[in-house]
């Protein structure tokens, strides 16, 4: 790639980012509640790992490329993460290191929440509620309980619509919470 050519603006691929990352977590968090008869976690590996895990991972080195670490770390790990989960999914495993990579996982998801604190209620939603989710489905694999990943599962598909209401908005200039419609500045929400 030319160093001259831009590769894109900071806000359009955070956006995209923001879009294949709630996509993906409402899939899996759908999969893990079996609120649709014959839908499980599984079902969503191919999406984890094409959406969820490699287009994160180019929008994160888009976003590194833009100047944006912090982005660019998020999407990065996070494609990295899903890339791992989907390529994973139906190879034999033991409920404990199943439980474990969930747990490790949940730090960098922690990491990301520290770090998005200035962001507002969306932007550190997101990934609060992924850490939760991630703590929920570890700590289920560990004991074997199906209700606890139920769980994680809702927890993951409401940060999956979180992000996804992010991204919306940052494209449809709607209300992010912070007292302005994203996009627009020193304009308020009302105003």
């Amino acid at each position: 790639m030319d160093n001259n050519v831009s590769a894109g603006s900071a806000g359009s691929t955070s956006t995209l980012g923001h879009l294949a990352l709630g996509l993906t977590l409402l899939a899996f968090g759908v999969g893990n509640t079996g609120v649709i008869d014959n839908v499980t976690a599984a079902d969503t590996a191919a999406l984890a790992t094409w959406v969820g895990g490699v287009a994160l991972f180019v929008v994160g080195l888009l976003e590194f490329r833009a100047g944006n670490g912090g982005s660019g770390t998020a999407f990065a790990g996070l494609g990295a993460f899903w890339f791992t989960w989907g390529t994973a999914v139906g190879a034999e495993t033991s409920a404990e290191a199943a439980g474990l990579f969930m747990l490790l996982w949940a730090l960098l998801a922690l990491t990301l929440t520290a770090a998005a604190s200035g962001s507002g209620v969306l932007g550190q939603g997101v990934y609060g509620l992924l850490t939760l989710a991630l703590l929920l489905g570890g700590i289920a694999a560990f004991a074997g309980n199906e209700g606890l990943a139920k769980a994680g599962g809702w927890v993951g598909a409401v940060a999956g619509l979180v992000a996804w209401y992010g991204a919306t908005a940052a494209l449809a200039k709607w209300p992010t919470f912070t007292g302005r419609a994203a996009g627009r500045r020193g304009v308020t929400a009302t105003g």
